[in-house]
């Protein structure tokens, strides 16, 4: 087995993420190079199966694990005869796979491997810090008036051509027809529009009764009322989670810069930031139709567990993880072989914070793992700095990204 960090690594992605085609069969041709290896494979994935039925692992402090295993194997070598000090590579490496998947249950673990540098790092303080994001959200009327939805009570926000605005106690924003008449005596369609700021998200209950959760630094322009149309037109700038209420007579359509996407009772994800250049749908259940506006790139329709890519080389669909694609909405920030500099950017939408590299290498640093959006930013950086790869700086609002060799 050569370059072991990289195959264990590998073996982690693919029991974490079995729907990966692409990875599983690179384990797969791994596993029927030798006996070893496929004896290495069946090993891991029995402690990663049993590490997770553990239940007291939820109360076990990560590093301490980490340094308990480094000094009882330090111990192990030092204590046996000296024709038996080279361990077997397998068994090193089953050794060092053991407590890595037994970090990896533990959840918040990132799981970089670089040849020859230590996994934990000593902690560094930093100057700055910044709290994770919440519940905010500015509603903008169809009269140009814009309310602060965190600064405001629960109940009533406003009413508008026979539709009430609420907002409920789990933080909801929800629209309800209160009388019919009104509904329907406009002779245009009257908009609203919700805008999380950095920092921010809020779910939304349209008036079709779908749901929306938009993420940091996105916004939703939407009809108060869906009744005039032939279809329940939306726009979207950013990302958001829909659950769209199912009506075949009025499809619901999602406009956003680059693209159009169309369904009849779904749940999917888009994220379409200005500042990324891939455009992201992805299905979880029932069916879209994604139209680009992309010349010559033809409409495509998904099917759950699919995933469009589009950019201006034009749109790619493979299959995905799609619980993936809403680890933002279920509190996480997930990694699946991400470069860093991808994952810097929704840290600085969620932290409200800019971003700077001292070293532009830093940049191309790739993670797999998880890690809770609801720590303080400098827990979270402190997970990348115990790759050995990387280190940062808070000042107030900037991060400052360095490469770990540079100082």
């Amino acid at each position: 087995m050569t370059n072991q960090p990289e195959i264990l690594a590998l073996i982690a992605k693919h029991l974490d993420y079995p729907s990966d085609l692409e990875c599983k069969a690179q384990v797969d041709q791994f596993r029927k190079q030798s006996a070893e290896n496929e004896a290495f494979y069946l090993s891991v994935e029995k402690v990663w199966r049993l590490s997770g039925k553990a239940s007291l692992l939820a109360n076990v402090d990560s590093k301490q694990v980490a340094e308990s295993f480094e000094k009882r194997l330090i111990k192990e070598r030092q204590t046996l005869p000296s024709k038996q000090i080279k361990l077997s590579r397998a068994t090193v490496l089953l050794r060092w796979a053991a407590a890595a998947v037994v970090l990896l249950a533990l959840g918040s673990v990132i799981y970089l491997y670089s040849g020859g540098k230590s996994l934990f790092q000593k902690q560094r303080s930093y100057a700055s810090d910044a709290a994770p994001g919440s519940n905010k959200a500015i509603l903008v009327l169809a009269n140009g008036q814009k309310i602060s939805l965190s600064d405001i009570h629960n109940g009533d926000v406003a009413k508008e051509a026979g539709l009430s605005i609420t907002k409920t106690a789990d933080g909801q924003l929800v629209y309800n027809i209160v009388d019919d008449k009104s509904v329907g005596a406009t002779k245009e369609d009257i908009f609203n529009t919700i805008e999380t700021p950095k920092g921010g998200v809020w779910q939304i209950k349209l008036p079709d009764g779908s749901s929306v959760w938009l993420n940091a630094a996105s916004s939703l322009t939407y009809p108060i009322s869906f009744a005039k149309g032939k279809k329940r037109m939306v726009e979207l700038k950013g990302e958001a989670y829909f659950e769209v209420s199912k009506d075949k007579d009025h499809p619901f359509v999602v406009k956003t810069a680059k693209q159009e996407v169309e369904v009849l009772g779904t749940s999917f994800n888009i994220n379409s930031y200005a500042d990324e250049s891939d455009v992201k749908t992805t299905l979880l259940e029932g069916s879209v139709k994604v139209m680009p506006y992309l010349a010559g790139q033809q409409p495509d329709v998904l099917k759950p567990g699919e995933q469009a890519t589009l950019n201006e080389k034009g749109m790619n669909i493979k299959e995905v993880d799609a619980e993936e694609s809403i680890d933002w909405k279920n509190g996480y920030f997930m990694f699946n072989n991400e470069r860093q500099e991808n994952i810097m950017r929704k840290i600085a939408r969620w932290y409200n914070v800019q971003i700077e590299y001292a070293d532009a290498s830093a940049k191309d640093v790739m993670y797999y793992g998880s890690i809770s959006r609801f720590e303080n930013v400098s827990k979270v950086l402190r997970k990348f700095e115990q790759t050995g790869e990387v280190r940062f700086e808070i000042n107030k609002n900037k991060i400052t990204v360095y490469k770990e060799t540079e100082r």
